[in-house]
This record gives structure tokens, C-alpha cells and sequence, in this order.
């Protein structure tokens, strides 16, 4: 998006945050979970000698686990009487692992500060000038990524085992990708709609902008998504991701 552009579909997204709630219908919400429940279980059926292939090159390379996990924000819903309801609960995220072990997160914590508060000069001295158009918000060339993370981290391969959070429903094969704590800590107050809806494997940023937009953007992707959710955006975004991932935008 062109800067003014982009400007202008922040403010208004801001400005309709400010005064929404997410809704979403029964009959949507029964259909979305059992799209996730079809395409997560062939998933991990069709892709598991794949997934093993990728677990002994991991283990080959490094000492460590397989997998890395973390803790995740992401959305309970529940229906009420009045309808649709959800609530922010953390639960475990699961990814193949692309770094050295035993990591400190500092960078990353500092990183992700100046990136949600649009600290551009901070961002430049923590990427040491290596970036990219397609990948100017993100760290890229990080020394602790191993060479099957980068690899991984280029295909988006170290997302398969999310399929597993998709098939026991932390998470859905489409929405605003899952927050970590410390990042929903820095959020201002309106960012916190997109943590209403379902967190997801892709979703309308992924396929859109991702790594070449401000946080504001990013999360105004998010809330638009959240707020005009139906079953055939949910398909066009899951035809739409396999050809982002081919190009390769915004990986590293």
C-alpha cells in the first residue's frame, strides 16, 4: 500500500475498533470449525513422513527438541444467550524449531517494542541495516537460525506442527496470527480487537502485506478480517496462502 493509502485504512479501521465488537454467526462459526477439522487432519496424516524427514534433519544439525513451543494469546469462544462471546486465553504454540536452544529473547523483546511503537531508527540498529523492502519489520539474518531454520523459516515448513493447535482448536487454518504475552503487553488499546477473533495459521495480513508493513497496518488487516469474517474469505485466503508461500515474500 502507498503511504497515504495505508494511513487512511489505519485511521479507518482505528476509528471503527474504537466502537466494534466482533460478531460472527452459529452457522459460520459450526462451518469454519469443521473446514479446520477436514484440512488439519489430512494434514497430519498426508504431511506426517514429510514432518519426520524434517525432525532428524533438525536433530541432525543441533541439539535440542524437535519442536519449539511457547505460550500464545489466543481466543476462547463461547455463545451466550445474547450470542457470541470470546475471551482471551493462553495456550501452547507448537513450530519446528529453527533456532540454537536455549535462546534469550531479549532481541527479539526490543525488536518487537520498537516495531509495535513505530521506533523505524531502533528497528534499523536492531536489524544492523540487513533488510529488504519485502522484510524491513522483521529481524532477518538472525546468527542464532540454524541452516534447516532458515530453510524452514523460508518455505514456512516450520509451521507444519500448528496443524495440531488447528486439530484440537487453539487455533483455525485462518485468522490473525497468535500473539506472544509480552507483545499484547506493549499493544494500545484498540490493537486488542484482533485478539478477539480465533487466532490462525494465515490470514488476510499473510497473504497481503506481511513482512513489508507497519504493526499499525499489520493489525488493522487483523481487525478487518475479524470484523467482516465469512466462510468464502476464509477459502480465498486459504487459496490465496500457497502462492505467497511459492514467492516467498517476506520470509527469510
Amino acid at each position: 500500500m502507498a503511504n497515504s493509502s495505508t494511513t487512511q485504512f489505519i485511521t479507518s479501521i482505528r476509528s471503527q475498533a474504537d466502537a466494534t465488537s466482533i460478531s460472527v454467526t452459529r452457522v459460520y462459526w459450526i462451518s469454519k470449525r469443521l473446514l479446520d477439522l477436514f484440512i488439519s487432519s489430512l494434514a497430519l496424516i498426508f504431511l506426517s513422513p514429510l514432518m519426520l524427514v524434517i525432525s532428524v534433519l533438525i536433530k541432525l544439525e543441533s541439539d535440542g527438541p524437535v519442536l519449539f513451543s511457547q505460550q500464545r494469546v489466543g481466543s476462547h469462544l463461547y455463545w451466550t444467550k445474547g450470542g457470541y462471546r470470546s475471551e482471551t486465553r493462553h495456550f501452547t504454540f507448537y513450530k519446528f524449531r529453527t533456532m540454537r536452544h536455549n535462546n534469550s529473547n531479549s532481541n527479539h523483546r526490543a525488536f518487537m517494542r520498537a516495531y509495535i511503537n513505530n521506533d523505524l531508527a531502533k528497528m534499523k540498529e536492531l536489524q544492523h541495516g540487513r533488510t529488504s523492502e519485502d522484510n524491513k519489520y522483521k529481524i532477518v539474518n538472525d546468527p542464532r537460525v540454524t541452516r534447516i531454520g532458515r530453510f524452514l523459516r523460508k518455505s514456512s515448513l516450520d509451521e507444519l506442527p500448528q496443524f495440531w493447535n488447528v486439530f484440537v482448536g487453539n487455533m483455525s487454518m485462518v485468522g490473525p496470527r497468535p500473539a506472544i504475552p509480552y507483545e499484547v503487553e506493549m499493544y494500545q488499546p484498540w490493537h486488542r480487537l484482533r485478539l478477539e477473533a480465533k487466532p490462525g495459521l494465515t490470514g488476510l495480513w499473510q497473504v497481503t502485506a506481511r513482512s513489508s508493513s507497519l504493526f499499525d497496518e499489520m493489525v488493522s488487516l487483523d481487525i478487518e478480517y475479524a470484523m467482516n469474517q465469512s466462510f468464502w474469505k476464509d477459502i480465498k485466503i486459504l487459496i490465496a496462502t500457497p502462492l505467497v508461500i511459492i514467492a516467498g515474500k517476506g520470509a527469510e
